[in-house]
């Protein structure tokens, strides 16, 4: 007869095993996209396939960030210098656009939170918003740029990504500051502040670490996102995501290397954001779950 601690063993290694193929199959795609970023290029189509690069190589990487050698693709010239300047334009479009959704979805969510002036069913249509496929505006959207002049501009990518992250930004801030003690902000009022000196000074750093986590989320989306860039952008303006596609065909096939290279460069600046604020997101992550 198996006695209960021989059960729990049991049941122990099993959960051990089931979590290890997880993460096994999570991290494969990961590790691969590493590893072929190293291979030469005769190891990109090896078979069988070569698990680890020998010997390894940063040739992708000089090449696909320092212009060693050129590469010309079937639609688009693949310029030495676009990586670049795509992670500048990333770099600027995805923080503009996330701090005005984090900063205005902040004040109307304390709005929502302490004043009521959206009820439940207008916060979920405000959610619903975000739901909508954007293939469904690319048209509409692209004419209405064109008409205002905002077409292939920072200006014009930047309003678009904080219009579409702002619900994000008042769902998930809204349920931080249901946490937050009307009592402090009636002490602060006693004393002479005001309102908006209530919010700025003394709620929002409160909730500081919600809005961190709050902050990376809305990064991840607009860093990584892809169809109304393609759109509203043309030449001018190119984001990671759109010179990432730019290596899916070439005269000589698709070159899997360097591709993997400028993937990996995509994914080092979010990761390095995650390890700066990763003290917030702990917190930031489980604020508002608990009710009083």
């Amino acid at each position: 007869m198996i006695t209960k601690s021989r059960r729990r063993r049991i049941s122990a290694s099993v959960r051990y095993v089931v979590l290890t193929t997880w993460v096994v199959v999570a991290f494969f795609p990961i590790y691969w996209m590493i590893a072929t970023s190293f291979k030469p290029d005769t190891q990109w189509f090896a078979w069988p396939p070569v698990y680890f690069p020998h010997p390894p190589t940063l040739s992708n990487y000089l090449n696909v960030w320092f212009g060693a050698e050129q590469y010309a693709a079937t639609q688009y010239a693949i310029s030495s210098q676009k990586p670049l300047i795509s992670l500048l334009n990333s770099t600027v479009i995805a923080t503009a656009s996330t701090l005005l959704a984090v900063l205005f979805g902040s004040v109307i969510a304390y709005g929502v939170s302490r004043y009521r002036i959206l009820s439940e069913t207008r916060m979920f249509q405000l959610l619903m918003l975000r739901m909508i496929p954007p293939i469904v505006i690319v048209a509409p959207l692209s004419l209405y740029y064109s008409a205002l002049g905002l077409l292939d501009s920072m200006t014009g990518l930047i309003l678009i990504y904080f219009l579409t992250t702002l619900p994000y930004a008042v769902w998930m801030t809204k349920s931080f500051i249901d946490e937050v003690p009307r009592e402090i902000e009636q002490a602060a009022e006693i004393l002479g502040a005001t309102r908006w000196r209530t919010i700025f000074e003394i709620v929002l750093p409160l909730i500081r670490s919600g809005l961190v986590a709050t902050f990376l989320f809305i990064l991840i989306l607009t860093w990584s996102e892809y169809l109304l860039a393609l759109i509203v952008t043309k030449t001018q303006v190119t984001t990671l995501p759109i010179e990432l596609s730019k290596y899916q065909g070439t005269t000589e096939g698709r070159v899997y290397g360097r591709q993997a290279a400028l993937a990996v460069g995509i994914t080092i600046p979010l990761m390095i954001v995650g390890l700066i604020i990763r003290r917030h997101l702990a917190r930031g992550f489980s604020f508002g779950m608990v009710r009083r």
